[in-house]
């Protein structure tokens, strides 16, 4: 009996806990999903990929996918914290440069503008600090109370590791402009951002933002933040472009055609921060993810002329070494003769100087 009422409990409490907390969103509107019908990436109630992705595991996958999770492995977490660069804002720089925050979160100065990507500044990517691993630093390069105004800021996605609730309480007071995927905007109202100053974009849309343009792009991935709404918002990539620089940002994404689409549309690319890392050699057949191989094929594809790893460096969410993801990328684009940069968080990358980002930093540490 007394394991059953345990049971109950522990039932209520997560029911009630997905159901009130304001980590998971928002939900759509009847308006919301009229607009997102207009969209041909929106199908049957949800938005799919160009290409068939599996993002959930069928009963035949279980086995595989139990045997992976017990399987024994090391160095998921750096031995001691990583380093990470204080930086101090005064006036926007007229150069153009990127700040790492780690992860897949940037904040990058362009044309004269301030602009945070995918700002998840908090210490656990997950609804709630118990369900989740921590950041790898101790520190941000900026803490987020002294972050300056921020004239916009782009989302790929809205998981955890990319949508922040906790991060966008602290600074939407400070951002001017949203730029969204179709639906991420639901939760960004939900968390008491204006409608009026957020943009959602489908695949292959652009938008003028003063000197800049804006094109959301495709991506080879998925989205939800709860139990039941898998697919509910678009994923994707973010072209920056400005006068004299041309920037791309993959988001979270599996390999796939969509990269020699966006190289053809758009490129070349001056610097493209693509994803590595949080992948798994042998469930390969969830392409969500790209393998460190495959980024820097991505990075060919889209035609940059260099490339910056991202989404490695902060957190374990997956059953790799930490520091593996740049180890291979860099093999691979050594083989293929492309140019990488790979700062420490917190160091300025000016676009003037990439050269100097040219490090193994990550070799001091176990």
């Amino acid at each position: 009996m007394g394991t059953s009422i345990s049971i109950a409990v522990v039932l209520i409490v997560g029911i009630l806990f997905v159901n009130f907390s304001p980590q998971f969103g928002g939900s759509h509107s009847e308006e919301a999903i009229a607009r997102f019908n207009a969209s041909k990436n929106f199908k049957e109630g949800q938005f799919w990929n160009l290409e068939f992705t599996q993002t959930t595991p069928s009963l035949s996958d279980l086995p595989k996918l139990f045997k992976e999770l017990s399987r024994e492995a090391s160095g998921l977490t750096p031995s001691k914290g990583l380093p990470v660069q204080s930086v101090k804002l005064n006036e926007a720089s007229k150069q153009t440069r990127v700040i790492w925050f780690g992860h897949s979160a940037f904040l990058l100065e362009i044309a004269g503008k301030r602009l945070l990507i995918d700002p998840m500044l908090s210490d656990v990517p997950s609804p709630h600090p118990w369900l989740g691993s921590e950041r790898f630093t101790k520190e941000l390069p900026i803490a987020i109370e002294d972050l300056p105004k921020i004239d916009a800021v782009l989302i790929s996605h809205d998981h955890y590791d990319h949508l922040d609730y906790e991060t966008i309480l602290k600074i939407k007071d400070k951002v001017g402009k949203y730029f969204t995927p179709l639906g991420v905007g639901t939760h960004l109202q939900a968390w008491g951002v204006p409608k009026e100053d957020i943009t959602e974009l489908d695949w292959w849309h652009e938008v003028q933002f003063d000197n800049l343009t804006f094109a959301a792009t495709p991506a080879r991935h998925f989205s939800g933040r709860g139990l039941t709404d898998a697919q509910k918002t678009l994923w994707a990539s973010w072209v920056i472009k400005s006068d004299s620089e041309n920037i791309f940002f993959s988001g979270d994404s599996g390999y796939g055609q969509h990269f020699k689409e966006i190289g053809n549309k758009y490129g070349p690319f001056d610097l493209a921060l693509m994803e590595c890392g949080q992948y798994n050699d042998h469930l390969t057949e969830f392409a969500i993810h790209m393998l460190p191989e495959e980024t820097a094929q991505a990075s060919v594809d889209v035609k940059a002329k260099v490339m910056m790893p991202v989404h490695w460096a902060s957190f374990s969410l997956n059953r790799h070494n930490w520091k593996e993801p740049v180890e291979r990328l860099v093999a691979k684009a050594g083989e293929m003769d492309l140019q990488v940069v790979t700062p420490i968080i917190g160091q300025v990358i000016e676009f003037n100087n990439l050269d100097s980002n040219i490090t193994s930093w990550w070799a001091d540490y176990e």
